[in-house]
């Protein structure tokens, strides 16, 4: 076990044990300021930031960068990737016990991803009353938030192809970790800028975990285990977020919440000797013999030289179209994040108040989406068994149509046609077809590129997703919330645009060997 906490392939594992020490010790230092408020339940408001802060601040900025130089890949041999498919088959590999753990470990590090997003509604109310804002003031904290998610999704993305899968889940960890003193800041201002660093390193857990996902998952079961593990993740998020809320603001307050990050960032560092590194990465970068001792701990099997020379059974017909269509499939995606993003961060949100000023009472107006939220969960499980059984293009064409039909019922209900006046059947359509496309999206983005730009690829994607939510929270925080006649029908022209480009240009995946994207996208350079 300890060979994995040492992380021999990279430039310096004492730098980064060092560094997250350091960013640790200045998270403590945070603690006992906090603790001292206890007499005005934990009221900050205006307090001086001391010394001990002050110094924890900077053990955390010190931290992060000796964290962040000691994970860099030790390329120790150069560019091995011209090798992968002569070394290795892992899409034959059957399951084991270690792809068992490393899902559970990856789903939890996407729940930790999904409670900090789902945690700004639980801690608004109490930081809007501690720091007297209006409602308008207070919206810049889920904006800034959602900006930083947003960039992070790019930039992590970016560096899991320069960094590896594993080594940016640790380095977004630490930062996490970091990110916990915004419980103990004093102005709304610092919390702002807080959050928007605690955006900006969690945001990319969710592309980096489908790219490993990807990569270690056999063929077989690459679909189901995608789809559930990003299901449990956002479900679990949600949970932790909604429970923690319950059980500790009555006794702590808001800033709590915050504070999770630090036992959440341990958490993801504890559970890394179960998070591999992806045995393509190791052998681009040039350690083949530890993408051996990584895939036959997970029941990979050796192959002649020979037999790799060739396309698998049944994949040379397919090796055209994968060749020549990834601009317009990335065109595609982005379009259909973009769009899930307008009716996740702007249609689900605004649906509620628009039922209440329509004069239905609020109670009726929750009820009714929490009905409606109820199918959430077996949602995934029905988009899992269409990804991996029927079709990878096909469930994600149905599951935008649901939401092409929620959107378009939605805009005639807001024009006045007696037929859609039920608000009922738009919600349960936008919440059904919304939570079955960004069950699907992320991996199906993931078994789209190759190796070389497959986290960039699918934190592009996973940007574009939360760029529509940044579009509509910028509205909001600028009070420019269009009518929902109006933002649905926008809404209901990205939807059907989508849901074109994926009909045109997505390409069915079910069953696909990646080392045909290897060999596509070599040949194409």
């Amino acid at each position: 076990m300890h060979k994995w906490f040492m992380f021999a392939d990279r430039r310096s594992p004492a730098a980064f044990w060092l560094g997250s020490t350091g960013i640790v010790l200045g998270v403590l230092l945070h603690i006992p300021p906090f603790l001292m408020a206890r007499a005005m339940h934990y009221r900050m408001a205006g307090m001086p930031m001391g010394t001990p802060m002050l110094f924890g601040m900077a053990c955390i900025l010190i931290g992060v960068m000796a964290a962040a130089y000691g994970l860099q890949p030790d390329a120790a041999a150069g560019d091995c990737g011209a090798v992968l498919e002569r070394v290795v088959a892992p899409e034959e590999a059957p399951l084991t016990a270690w792809h068992w753990a490393a899902c559970a470990a990856l789903a939890i590090a996407l729940a930790v991803d999904i409670m900090k997003v789902s945690s700004l509604g639980f801690v608004i109310p109490g930081m809007r009353s501690e720091y007297r804002l209006s409602a308008a003031q207070v919206s810049v904290l889920p904006f800034a938030a959602l900006t930083g998610a947003t960039l992070g999704s790019f930039i992590w993305g970016s560096l899991a192809d320069r960094y590896g899968r594993r080594a940016t889940i640790l380095l977004a960890g630490v930062m996490f970790i970091g990110t916990s003193i915004c419980g103990a800041m004093p102005s709304f201002e610092w919390n702002v800028f807080m959050c928007f660093l605690m955006g900006a390193s969690a945001g990319g857990l969710l592309p980096v975990a489908y790219a490993l996902l990807a990569e270690i998952m056999p063929t077989q079961h690459r679909g189901w285990s995608l789809v559930l593990v990003g299901g449990a993740g956002a479900l679990g998020g949600y949970l932790a977020a909604s429970g923690f809320s319950a059980l500790l603001q009555p006794y702590f307050g808001w800033r709590i919440m915050w504070f999770l990050n630090l036992p959440s960032g341990l958490l993801l560092i504890a559970l890394s000797p179960l998070i591999p590194e992806s045995p393509r990465f190791l052998l681009h970068i040039g350690h083949p013999d530890a993408a051996r001792a990584t895939l036959e701990r997970f029941g990979a099997r050796m192959i002649a030289p020979a037999a790799a020379d060739e396309a698998p059974a049944g994949e040379r017909d397919r090796e055209l179209p994968a060749r020549r269509g990834l601009p317009g499939t990335s065109m595609a995606l982005s379009v259909a994040g973009l769009s899930w993003g307008l009716v996740n961060f702007g249609l689900l949100l605004w649906l509620p108040g628009e039922l209440i000023a329509g004069g239905r009472d609020m109670g009726l107006a929750a009820t009714l989406m929490t009905r409606s939220s109820v199918l959430a969960a077996p949602v995934v499980i029905f988009a899992a068994v269409l990804y991996s059984r029927w079709s990878t293009k096909g469930a994600l064409l149905v599951m935008t149509a649901i939401t092409a039909a929620g959107v378009l019922a939605l805009t005639l209900q807001q024009s006045g046609l007696p037929a859609a006046a039920n608000p009922l059947l738009a919600s349960v359509l936008l919440i059904v077809g919304s939570t079955g496309v960004i069950a699907i999206l992320l991996p199906y983005a993931a078994e789209n590129y190759p190796l070389a730009v497959r986290g960039r690829a699918t934190g592009w994607v996973a940007g574009c997703s939360k760029a529509g939510g940044l579009i509509c929270q910028g509205l909001g925080a600028l009070a420019l919330v269009p009518a929902l006649r109006l933002s649905s029908a926008v809404t209901a022209i990205a939807v059907l645009l989508s849901l074109f480009l994926i009909a045109r240009f997505g390409h069915e995946t079910r069953g696909r060997d990646l080392r045909q994207l290897e060999r596509t996208f070599a040949r194409s350079r």
